[in-house]
């Protein structure tokens, strides 16, 4: 009888520990929405701001990655924002490059590792100053395509890329364990001139298909009626973006329009501004930033600077803008962190202004990185331009009526 009720009481112990177990893992499901009766988001079941700051890992080489993120993280930014360049990982058809500066994975988790959430816009088109925006050279072989439509040869090449990215996205959803807390489609789809809708949905049932029903998918645009009207349809969440000199509580009523409730967001506030060949070096004043982001801050928006630290446009991803002005190697945007990664007084101005909306970490902030003279560094010739032709054009020859 003693044997037979000591089995049955562990027996009974082990089905609790079971049912206790359940319980917690259902209690402990983390969830990231968007709180429309209460205009913000909830993460884990809690109100939730966003203080962000942009990082695009194509302009950082890898094993800088982890300096910068700490940086921003000492900053007090609770998540960073980035984009994916289609063509710095699908660089021919169906040939997929995800290691060393291209190893996606590896910096989401590093964000993660670093206390940071993230907040990810895969494109396709970015923008970003990038060539082309991202979009691949080689979707140009056919003449007809309309680029960031409903044409069906550039939705076969985007569904042919998308359905490799996001795979590899869904399991480092927020919902799923990882940092990304929302997602972007498309890229201030309203200053193009397409406003095709049909294209946009395609993108939403794509995305919605392979990350599932629970994450929070927004578009951006310019802050004006139009722009937003044609970037944005049911489905997305509608953020906008302005600098810092703009009217912001106008801005913010155009986001109001298209989104009478939920949380207020700036997706690109920004820091400083892009460079052209040929110009000076575009500078932002410090107050002028500051007094934007504590004006944000303070009506409860959630923010993302744009860029936080703007790095470099290696090899030839420089993009241009229209009339034709080409970014030259430096994307140093006058951010806060450096293009090499130093710590500026803009940084530290920005970081006093987060101070009063948030406990900040407490600790050191890594330095900023050692400088060197090399000297005079010999170049050696290793081949003529004729001999190299299959290593820059591996897709072969370009038969052109018009070539560049």
């Amino acid at each position: 009888m003693a044997s037979f009720v000591g089995v049955f009481c562990l027996s009974h112990l082990l089905f609790l520990t079971i049912i206790s177990t359940l319980t917690w893992t259902v209690s402990a499901k983390r969830t990231f929405q968007i709180d429309y009766e209460n205009n913000c988001f909830k993460k884990d079941g809690e109100s939730f701001r966003y203080i962000s700051g942009s990082i695009h890992y194509s302009r950082v080489p890898h094993y800088y990655w982890k300096d910068r993120l700490l940086k921003m993280y000492m900053a007090g930014l609770n998540a960073v924002q980035t984009y994916v360049p289609w063509n710095f990982h699908e660089v021919m058809p169906k040939k997929f490059v995800f290691d060393g500066d291209r190893d996606l994975e590896h910096f989401l988790q590093l964000a993660n590792d670093s206390g940071l959430l993230v907040i990810l816009r895969p494109g396709p088109y970015i923008c970003a100053e990038w060539d082309m925006g991202s979009l691949p050279a080689w979707i140009l072989k056919k003449d007809s395509v309309v680029l960031r439509s409903s044409d069906p040869d550039y939705l076969a090449a985007v569904d042919q890329w998308m359905n490799v990215l996001l795979p590899k996205i869904r399991p480092l959803l927020y919902n799923n364990g990882g940092p990304i807390i929302s997602v972007q489609v498309e890229n201030e789809y309203g200053s193009y001139f397409a406003c095709d809708h049909d294209y946009l949905r395609h993108l939403v049932k794509l995305f919605r298909y392979h990350l599932g029903d629970e994450v929070v998918l927004f578009s951006t645009d310019g802050s004006s009626l139009h722009n937003v009207q044609c970037g944005t349809v049911d489905g997305l969440y509608a953020a906008v973006d302005f600098g810092p000199t703009e009217n912001i509580t106008k801005c913010f009523e155009v986001q109001r329009h298209f989104e009478p409730k939920g949380p207020l967001i700036n997706s690109e506030l920004y820091t400083g501004w892009l460079d052209h060949w040929g110009e000076k070096h575009q500078v932002v004043a410090t107050s002028v930033i500051t007094r934007a982001l504590d004006t944000v801050l303070g009506l409860g928006a959630n923010v993302n600077m744009y860029m936080f630290i703007g790095g470099t446009n290696f090899g030839y991803w420089n993009g241009a803008n229209t009339p034709y002005a080409a970014q030259p190697t430096s994307y140093d945007y006058d951010a806060p962190l450096s293009e090499a990664g130093d710590l500026t007084d803009k940084y530290f101005a920005i970081r006093d202004v987060i101070r009063k909306y948030k406990k900040v970490p407490y600790g050191p902030i890594p330095p900023s990185v050692p400088k060197f003279a090399y000297g005079p560094v010999p170049l050696k010739k290793l081949h003529i331009l004729s001999e190299m032709l299959d290593v820059l054009c591996p897709s072969g020859p370009v038969t052109s009526v018009y070539p560049l």
